[in-house]
């Protein structure tokens, strides 16, 4: 019922977002198109928590903007790399170990590295990610295992007895 609930209320919102109308009679149009598109689904059996992933909701408020955060701090060091004149870059291949569970949490892992400037993700084989960085200070942040350690703790399971997963991380020797 909660996954029903918080599909409703996903769905109506992303569609006020992107309608931008209003008007009651809008408005009532939208409310019929959720509940007939959330009835639907329910008869289909589809939402579950699998497909609709809503213990990510709170933690993720917590993730994202750290994940901005370094993205910016990124951002300056690229630019500072690339406008210098001795132009420190040094591109090289690196493997990581992902702690993550779930298929979920290894594509949000390896899209934030693709999304952090400097750094690309260039395959994923079980808990191996193989990522490009275009600078050795790139290359040490993602070694840290500090963005492996807040995705894990940001896709641990409603059921899992340690909400806050200690993960060890590193290369890959």
């Amino acid at each position: 019922m909660l996954h029903t609930i918080s599909l409703s209320l996903a769905l109506f919102a992303s569609w006020l977002l992107l309608s931008g109308f209003f008007t009651p009679l809008l408005l009532g149009l939208g409310v019929a198109s959720v509940v007939l598109i959330v009835w639907v689904a329910h008869h289909m059996d589809v939402i579950d928590h699998e497909g609709h992933h809503i213990h990510l909701t709170k933690r993720a408020f917590t993730y994202w903007p750290w994940l901005i955060t370094e993205i910016v701090k990124s951002n300056f060091h690229i630019a500072r790399a690339i406008i210098s004149r001795d132009m420190p870059i040094q591109p090289s291949i690196l493997k990581v170990r992902s702690t993550q569970k779930t298929e979920l949490g290894q594509v949000v892992y390896a899209n934030s590295i693709t999304l952090t400037p400097g750094t690309v993700t260039i395959g994923v084989n079980k808990d191996i990610v193989t990522v490009h960085a275009l600078t050795q200070g790139a290359a040490g942040d993602l070694q840290t295992g500090e963005m492996d350690r807040r995705v894990t703790n940001m896709e641990a399971h409603p059921d899992s007895h340690d909400p806050l997963v200690k993960a060890t991380q590193g290369p890959i020797q």
